[in-house]
């Protein structure tokens, strides 16, 4: 084997454990770095924010509310959102427009490229990491964090009233 022939060697040898993990194509390594960055990250601010006594003793259940909300709303919006497909374009696919300015993606190419595309399109997945910047942005800095939380949470509940408004209409028509 010579040096050239390394990296193939070594990439056939990780992939060797997932074959026949599933009948399509998956971004394993991709998928790898995106847990290990959202490992490192995470377990690097604790650190840090524990050293400098930055974390709360608790977390009041009205901010509690306040950030779920905030994380259900940006990561839809992240997700699925028309005006945000310039983010996620690079990493997806067009499928169709889903209604309520949303539209389907699917993740495109391979590698890492794949595994951010299929983060980027699913508002769970994506869910994740919005929480983790809630959580360290309230850690930091609680009042701009929950002004932006408060921000999404509002934008949120005006969703499901537009939705539900929306649907009086068409039931009155």
């Amino acid at each position: 084997m010579s040096i050239s022939d390394a990296p193939q060697q070594i990439a056939q040898t990780v992939e060797e454990p997932y074959e026949g993990h599933a009948d399509r194509y998956r971004p394993f390594g991709g998928y790898a770095v995106l847990v290990g960055a959202f490992g490192v990250s995470m377990a690097g601010f604790l650190v840090a924010a524990e050293r400098r006594h930055r974390l709360p003793e608790r977390y009041p259940l009205e901010d509690l509310a306040l950030l779920t909300g905030g994380t259900f709303k940006l990561s839809r919006l992240i997700a699925k959102d028309r005006v945000t497909s310039v983010l996620r374009a690079p990493f997806t696919t067009f499928q169709h427009d889903k209604g309520h300015g949303e539209v389907a993606e699917a993740a495109r190419g391979r590698g890492l490229r794949r595994a951010l595309g299929e983060l980027l399109v699913c508002d769970y997945c994506m869910g994740q990491w919005v929480a983790a910047a809630y959580v360290a942005g309230y850690a930091v800095a609680p009042r701009p964090t929950r002004a932006v939380a408060a921000l999404f949470t509002v934008y949120g509940a005006a969703d499901v009233l537009q939705v539900h408004y929306a649907r009086l209409l068409e039931s009155n028509s």
